[in-house]
């Protein structure tokens, strides 16, 4: 396996309030981005192999737009339909190996990047499923340079996410799922709603903090 988890987006409401649980629950906030010409901004947390993301909305008319749209960022983000995964899962490649496609992609170029960069983004890729997509340039946030170093310190104390489990109402019928199956650390199953559970350093403290109902979220560690 080639690729790797780069990132995780989760859809959250305006100005994205719900991060100040994640501060009340022991994680340091790092900086947000605003996507330029997208119309979504975010709110973030790093650790040392990954980090989550925050995203929500800012403008309905650039995520509307002919060059955003096929990404249904829109409706991910209004969540209209409860059936639709409000989360996003961004690969990378693997340190030192050139991206190779792990799956049918088409290439999004977003305003907000320069014009040699694109994100690959899977073609065959349901609203039901979280929203696939590669970073061919991404990196490791602990191998990020000292002038874009995020903040990589909690006072609980993780470092590394050793396990992604993704749960939802439908099966991940999709190829591109089938593929990402494939990858150590993460797993897809079904469920009575959109859930994700992420594990930090193997789970050595043997615990667990539920964010539902505020967010799709349950943290082991």
């Amino acid at each position: 396996m080639t690729l790797e988890l780069d990132h995780i987006f989760i859809a959250t409401t305006a100005n994205a309030p719900e991060a100040e649980l994640l501060k009340d629950f022991g994680l340091t906030e790092g900086t947000a981005n605003q996507h330029l010409g997208q119309g979504t901004a975010n709110r973030r947390f790093f650790f040392q192999n990954v980090f989550i993301e925050l995203l929500y909305l800012t403008d309905e008319q650039a995520v509307q737009s002919e060059i955003v749209r096929g990404t249904h960022l829109y409706e991910r983000l209004t969540q209209q339909d409860l059936s639709i995964s409000p989360f996003g899962i961004c690969l990378r490649p693997q340190q030192g190996i050139q991206y190779q496609a792990m799956f049918s992609c088409w290439d999004y170029q977003p305003p907000y990047l320069p014009a040699h960069l694109s994100i690959p983004m899977a073609s065959d890729n349901p609203l039901t499923e979280p929203l696939w997509f590669v970073l061919p340039f991404g990196i490791a946030p602990v191998l990020a340079p000292t002038d874009k170093r995020q903040p990589l310190q909690h006072p609980k104390g993780f470092q590394q996410l050793t396990k992604l489990r993704i749960t939802q109402p439908t099966a991940p019928i999709s190829m591109t799922a089938q593929q990402v199956k494939r990858m150590e650390g993460l797993q897809i199953q079904r469920g009575d709603e959109h859930v994700l559970e992420l594990s930090f350093d193997h789970e050595q403290a043997g615990l667990s903090y539920d964010f539902r109902p505020h967010l799709p979220l349950v943290i082991r560690w």
